[in-house]
């Protein structure tokens, strides 16, 4: 790999032991199907589809519970597909939505499955395992953005902003017994009798390794606010993409992924760099994905006003106005259908929605 751009991320060791030490202590692993087969929670379809409510481009959306619209401190950020993570884009023979959600307090980040079909969902909680010098387990929180996310084959990608990319494995999700014991609803960790507390949840996701981030002299390090999976290129790619206000940078990469291990693409260095990087983004950038060259940037403007979509190519992207909800995150593609689907994050004005892809022509 001879392109260079400057920013770079390496790959961490994998967290084997500490992942095994869970799955010991849990029962083993769960996995993604488990959680399919045990949604707990109902969505709603909304028919609100006014050209001022949920945005000039949107036709089809849904919201979550009532706990879940309101709650305000769990926010609604990124977002992938069982397109994105499959193939023939079911998980199971379900259509799948992961939407990521992080906590304004200790808790971190946790996952939402949502089956399409039944519009019924689940939160899984994500944590970092991690044995201390005596060699016992220990749980912390996931403490990061998570503005953006990507499901490709057995690999959640969670962007972490200056960290780089957190990725798990679902495969690893595990299913934690009831636990009533007192503190057990605002704790995480090892509990008596060797019972884990989850701050409730009954399943957790742990991290396996890390993308962490890095820059040459002269560059500053990408911050990793956004994700997508873009699959039409020679090999499929990671879309990453910053936040930023006025004066900050808003720049885009693509980092290539190689198609057997679906690993990051590395140089004989170790290091993953972009295959395309460019600097034209736009201010306040939620997401990014791109479909045959061109990129669609969701844009917030705030609570209160409709946010915008930007389409084209970096330095020559044309606004959208009006054209989603308050408030929109990230954004993901799914190629059967030729649709976008984002979710927009303000409490009581939560929208899970998808919007045509001819709507930008």
């Amino acid at each position: 790999m001879s392109v260079t751009h400057g920013v770079h991320l390496r790959r961490t060791d994998e967290n084997v032991r500490e992942i095994e030490a869970m799955a010991t202590l849990l029962g083993g692993r769960a996995g993604v199907d488990a959680v399919l087969a045990d949604l707990n929670r109902q969505a709603r379809r909304t028919f609100l589809l006014g050209r001022w409510r949920l945005g000039q481009a949107v036709d089809w959306g849904f919201s979550w519970d009532e706990r879940d619209r309101t709650d305000p401190v769990w926010w609604p950020q990124g977002v992938s597909t069982s397109a994105d993570a499959s193939d023939t884009e079911d998980i199971g023979g379900k259509h799948v939505l992961a939407v990521s959600w992080y906590a304004k307090d200790e808790r971190g980040v946790r996952i939402t499955f949502v089956d399409l079909a039944s519009l019924r969902y689940r939160h899984v909680l994500l944590v970092v395992p991690v044995l201390d010098r005596h060699g016992m387990l220990v749980l912390r929180p996931l403490r990061v953005h998570a503005g953006g996310i990507v499901w490709n084959g057995p690999y959640l990608h969670v962007a972490a902003t200056a960290r780089g990319l957190i990725t798990c494995k679902v495969d690893d999700l595990m299913h934690v017994p009831d636990v009533r014991g007192h503190g057990a609803w605002d704790r995480l960790g090892l509990v008596s009798g060797g019972q884990v507390a989850s701050y409730g949840y009954r399943y957790v996701l742990p991290v396996r390794f890390s993308y962490k981030a890095y820059a040459d002299d002269g560059t500053t390090r990408l911050r990793y606010s956004f994700l997508s999976l873009d699959r039409g290129g020679e090999r499929p790619a990671i879309v990453a993409g910053e936040y930023g206000q006025t004066g900050q940078t808003t720049r885009l990469a693509r980092y290539d992924l190689e198609p057997d291990t679906l690993m990051l693409a590395t140089g004989d260095d170790g290091y993953a760099r972009p295959m395309a990087f460019d600097e034209g983004g736009v201010v306040r950038m939620q997401g990014a994905s791109i479909v045959d060259g061109r990129y669609h940037v969701t844009v917030s403007h705030g609570p209160w006003k409709p946010g915008s979509m930007y389409v084209g190519t970096p330095g020559n992207l044309e606004e959208h106005r009006f054209a989603t909800p308050m408030g929109p995150e990230d954004i993901a593609y799914w190629p059967s259908t030729d649709r976008f689907w984002s979710v927009s994050e303000h409490p009581h004005r939560r929208w899970v929605f998808s919007m045509k892809r001819s709507y930008f022509d």
